[in-house]
This record gives C-alpha cells, sequence and structure tokens, in this order.
C-alpha cells in the first residue's frame, strides 16, 4: 500500500476510532497489512482475516483457547457478516477489545454471551458456555450436574427480574456491582498481560510483530 493511501486510510479510520490516535491506528493498519499478506484483492473477495487466521490471532497473542468464545469474538468484529474481518472492523474490534469502556465491553460481552442473538442469555446458553469453558474433572460424578449447580448459582446473583433468564439490564446491573461478573461465562477480553504485551510490541514496529 502506497504512503498516500495509507495515510488517507488512516485518516479515515482515526476520525472513527475513540481509543486510538493516528500514530496507533497507523501501526495497526500495517500491522493487519502484515496478517493479511498484500494479496491482490480477487474479483468479489475482499481483503480480510478470515476466520482461522481471526483465531489464530487470539490463541497465540491473547492466549484464548475456547473454541465457542473465539467464535463469537469473530463474529463481533466481523459486523458485516462476510466471513472476514476486514482493516476497519480491525481497528474498530480493537479499539473495543484492547481499550474500551466499561459500558463498551459489557455491550460486546454480552453479544458474544448471547448465542442466538434474542436479546438474552438463557439457561442453555450459560451451560453451554460453561461447560465448555471449565476444566474437564475427573471425577465420579456426572459433571453436568456441578454445571447445571453452577448456572442457579449464576442466576440467583445476576437475574434481577426473576425470569429465569439474563437480559442486558439484568447482566449490566450485576456487572456494575462486580466487576468480575463481565467474563463469567468464559473469556472474551484479552488478560492485562497479553494487551500490554500486545500494544508494546505492536506499537514499537508492526513489522517486529513475529508471535504469529
Amino acid at each position: 500500500m502506497n504512503r498516500k493511501k495509507l495515510q488517507k486510510l488512516t485518516d479515515t479510520l482515526t476520525k472513527n476510532c475513540k481509543h486510538f490516535n493516528t500514530f496507533e491506528v497507523n501501526y495497526l493498519i500495517k500491522l493487519f497489512y502484515n496478517l493479511v499478506g498484500e494479496g491482490v484483492e480477487r474479483q468479489g473477495t475482499a481483503i480480510g482475516l478470515d476466520r482461522n487466521a481471526f483465531r489464530n490471532i487470539l490463541h497465540m497473542t491473547f492466549g484464548m483457547t475456547d473454541d465457542m468464545i473465539m467464535d463469537r469474538v469473530f463474529r463481533g468484529f466481523d459486523k458485516d457478516n462476510d466471513g472476514c474481518v476486514n482493516v476497519t472492523e480491525w481497528i474498530n474490534g480493537l479499539s473495543l477489545f484492547l481499550r474500551g469502556s466499561l459500558e463498551e465491553k459489557m455491550k460486546y460481552c454480552f453479544e458474544v454471551f448471547d448465542l442466538n442473538g434474542d436479546g438474552f442469555i438463557s439457561k442453555e446458553e450459560m451451560f453451554h458456555m460453561l461447560k465448555n469453558s471449565l476444566l474437564k474433572q475427573p471425577s465420579e460424578e456426572d459433571p453436568d450436574e456441578g454445571i447445571k449447580d453452577l448456572v442457579e448459582i449464576t442466576l440467583k446473583k445476576m437475574d434481577r427480574d426473576h425470569d429465569g433468564k439474563l437480559s442486558f439490564a439484568d447482566y449490566e446491573q450485576a456487572v456494575r456491582e462486580e466487576t468480575l461478573l463481565l467474563e463469567a461465562f468464559g473469556p472474551c477480553l484479552p488478560d492485562p498481560k497479553s494487551q500490554m504485551e500486545f500494544e508494546a510490541q505492536v506499537f514499537k514496529d508492526p513489522n517486529d510483530f513475529n508471535d504469529m
């Protein structure tokens, strides 16, 4: 990408980006094209990170291991649902992922956890996510029973209107009182250590980013 084009893209994306400055957006664009490869845009296909490439970044860079959650994070970034994360979605997604306010993160996490997109986190969804994210314990008893108990405990703590599922209002109130509940159903944001390492490395020199 030539300098003029890069500058124009940087300016456009910086205008619409809350949490990164021009310098940072510029570096993240360079990183994006390093990751994607300067492939020629084929007719009708957008340049972007497909699901596998994106999950690889989540795993290698941010230490995520939960397939179901990584898939949901991919959907959270891929706003136009075209199956790949383009450069705009990359910048906007990372802005929230790395530096979002509590409000932004609550909205994002809730969408990740609301597996069927109906505006609620149901008991079934909680069960699936908790079963997925908890380590299998080799024990005598049925592990599903333990997870069902955990779902009931979580509901008791978070379901403010007692309708057996979590609305965004339930979730928001619970998280404001106890921030640890933000990622109650699985890690969908980077931990502070990997966030700092990523930023330190990328904003030093994106061409040096060799963690992939």
